[in-house]
């Protein structure tokens, strides 16, 4: 009987951390290692697969095979399905003939344990232990829920990127799930296979290096924002690095956004006397960070604001944090976190002496400034996981009450939990008087007007 690790990725940026991780010697030897992919986009079929990407091929030799969620479980979608208990056993049999894994022991290595694939994959592989990672900012909040102890007492360690130096993750920490970091160099090493192996291309030609790189977020896909409002966005990051006085552009478009979302940029771009590169969506943008060396890495709250900053000292900058925050409707939207550290750490691309003057933080200032925030918002998106957390959250708010930090909670959120800077228990009717919540309504449908 052998030992196989079976590794899970939905994108070409998790298996370059899995492959750094690797390289780093953070796992032990195994007879087989197989590189599972699975391809999450709403419609797999018009969206390329990790392993059909450029630079693809550079990560392929640290696995001895590479397989298919998506056709090991077809016509079914990798995010809509998990097992039913009774049907377990029967799948378990199925993917260990069609894998020709036998009576290997099997290790685990997978993301997001609360949503599939991953879900699925740990609950049909019910004896297996299991190792979790994590390449993006998401890790730094709560889990969006509880696990089951079958599950969670199998998970040994989170391995994760440390992409902002002096923040530890909050997510598995309610199990006590110690976090490893994989190491930067390891990380950046890869990369750097990755784009020598990938072909640089864009529409209108290769950018030249020392523009503005803008990242563009399929936040109209997460229902976060609306196909108008993500344009107007993504118009906004141009203005203002053309205000910034970058003349050359380029957009490195979401892998899932529509091809067609990029036509009233590159009119924009025309009109404002600017030359605008459209990146391969598909190609990371980490890529681009080598082989364009831009002067400045713009966007939302995508985590590659932080691989720029962190691994390749670029500067940086966000743009359109606060209007994603007022669009999430839900507190409890695991989006929330990787805003508020893109809002909190980063300048504001429409402020060009900002930008211009800023310098990453410290790991001691994140730790003393940013570490409680972060803490105090897990609490409030999931009070229940985290409900050993509210002392240290009532400490914090009591403290803040008058600071700009208050702007990351919601009046209520704060009333619901009975929290300080909630309505007061003598007012506590109001948000819920129906003549008072028609006249909040329309003064939000007036404001955004």
């Amino acid at each position: 009987m052998g030992r196989t690790q079976v590794f899970l990725a939905a994108g070409l940026t998790g298996v370059a951390a899995l492959a750094a991780a690797l390289d780093a010697g953070l796992f032990d030897p195994a007879d087989r290692r197989l590189l599972l992919i699975s391809n999450n986009a709403p419609v797999p079929e018009t969206s390329p697969a990790a392993d059909t990407m450029a630079g693809f091929e550079a990560l392929r030799g640290r696995f001895d095979r590479v397989l298919s969620w998506n056709k090991a479980i077809a016509p079914l979608h990798p995010r809509g399905w998990s097992p039913r208990p009774d049907d377990v056993p029967m799948w378990e049999r199925h993917l260990r003939q069609l894998w020709d894994l036998g009576d290997d022991e099997l290790e685990l290595v997978v993301e997001s344990l609360h949503v599939d694939p991953a879900f699925a994959l740990v609950n049909v592989f019910t004896a297996a232990p299991v190792t979790v990672y994590a390449d993006g900012l998401a890790a730094y909040g709560p889990a969006p829920g509880k696990l089951e102890p079958l599950v969670t007492t199998r998970v040994s360690r989170l391995l994760h990127l440390g992409l902002v130096p002096g923040l530890r993750p909050l997510t598995l920490s309610e199990y006590g799930v110690p976090d490893e970091v994989v190491p930067a160099e390891a990380f950046t090493k890869v990369l750097a296979e990755v784009a020598t192996a990938a072909e640089l291309t864009a529409d209108g030609g290769t950018p030249p290096r020392g523009g503005a790189l803008l990242l563009g977020q399929h936040l109209a896909g997460l229902e976060i924002l609306s196909d108008r409002q993500e344009e107007e966005l993504h118009l906004r990051m141009l203005r203002a690095a053309v205000a910034a006085g970058h003349r050359t552009i380029v957009f490195k478009p979401h892998p899932t956004a529509p091809a067609h979302r990029t036509g009233q940029l590159e009119r924009e771009a025309a009109e404002l006397g600017a030359e605008l590169y459209v990146a391969d969506p598909a190609q990371p943008a980490e890529v681009l960070f080598q082989s364009v060396r831009p002067a400045l890495v713009a966007g939302c709250f995508s985590t590659a604001l932080f691989t720029a900053s962190t691994f390749y000292g670029l500067p940086v900058a966000r743009i359109g944090t606060g209007t994603v925050l007022e669009c999430l409707s839900d507190y409890a939207d695991s989006n929330r976190v990787p805003v508020i550290i893109a809002d909190r750490l980063l300048p504001d691309l429409a402020d060009s002496a900002a930008v211009a003057g800023w310098t990453p933080p410290s790991a001691e200032r994140v730790a003393e400034q940013v570490a409680p925030l972060l803490r105090a918002v897990g609490f409030c998106m999931q009070p229940q996981v985290y409900a050993s957390l509210r002392d240290e959250t009532v400490a914090y708010l009591s403290d803040r009450v008058n600071s700009g930090s208050l702007r990351y909670f919601t009046r209520r959120r704060l009333t619901r939990l009975a929290l300080p800077g909630g309505v007061p228990a003598s007012l506590a009717f109001l948000p819920n008087n129906p003549a008072v919540r028609r006249a909040a309504r329309r003064l939000r449908h007036a404001a955004r007007r």
